[in-house]
């Protein structure tokens, strides 16, 4: 399917029912939203996954930013004939459907905000762009082994470590075009999705925050998740208990959890 400025996109849309719109994070793909569950179809979903533009089976282009983003988000419902949707999106994916709220109000039935990123205060931080940098270097030179060197997997605790390689090992392997994934993973970081977190406050649909603690998962800070959830004026945060892996990681749990607010929004 096109996306906007042409850039040919992997789409599935499966099921039927409340339509429910999946958006993966950076260097992820549409299949590690909900982690490859059915549960969502089987409850009478209408379920559209989609691989951001240079990730997965998606071809390669020349802008990363969240306006191209955002446009082909919107491609993607026109071109489906969506009119409104339940939105369910993961750190880039949440950023890029919080935009979609902003745009175009109408077609956003509710969202689930599911491990956000940005924050404008640290967006320019020069540690974290250089980390960026690394993991697209690392996944230029060396490929899927480049990347989970870069990581640095050992700055996990260790009861998170194998989990967490294994799944960037399952992820990366599912790339067509890594050296895209590369640029997306150096220009993406450096995008704003909107200029404030106060824009949040323009939000009045259903809006469910899935955070995660910072021990398993300290690129999405948990204090973040909790701003997002207090500036959407119906929004409301779900974490993990202490020491149990994360919502996040478990597709199940988790489509339970959109499922649930798609009843609640539509």
């Amino acid at each position: 399917m096109a996306g906007a400025q042409d850039v040919l996109l992997g789409v599935s849309d499966d099921g039927e029912g409340i339509p429910v719109v999946l958006a993966h994070g950076l260097s992820s793909t549409r299949r590690y939203v909900v982690m490859g569950s059915r549960s969502l179809q089987r409850g009478g979903h209408r379920v559209i996954g989609y691989d951001t533009r240079g990730h997965g089976t998606s071809a390669p282009a020349d802008d990363y930013g969240y306006d191209a983003l955002y446009a082909d988000l919107v491609a993607i419902l026109d071109a489906l004939e969506i009119r409104r949707a339940v939105f369910a999106g993961v750190s880039m994916g949440a950023h890029t459907i919080l935009r979609l709220a902003l745009e175009q109000p109408e077609r956003v039935a509710g969202l689930v905000v599911i491990t956000p990123a940005y924050d404008p205060v640290a967006h320019d931080d020069q540690s974290r762009l250089r980390r960026y940098d690394a993991l697209a270097a690392g996944l230029r030179a060396g490929g899927v082994e480049g990347f989970v060197d870069a990581y640095d997997v050992a700055r996990l605790p260790a009861a998170w470590r194998e989990n967490v390689e294994t799944f960037l090992r399952q992820c990366m392997a599912r790339h067509e075009h890594p050296d895209a994934v590369a640029d997306a993973l150096r220009a993406v970081p450096r995008s704003r999705p909107f200029a404030d977190l106060h824009a949040l406050e323009q939000i009045e649909c259903p809006a469910l925050l899935v955070a995660s603690r910072d021990a398993a998962d300290p690129g999405h800070p948990l204090a973040l998740a909790e701003s997002y959830a207090e500036l959407l004026p119906r929004g409301r945060l779900i974490v993990e208990d202490d020491g149990s892996s994360p919502l996040a990681w478990q597709g199940g749990r988790l489509s339970k959890v959109i499922a649930s607010l798609a009843a609640e929004a539509w």
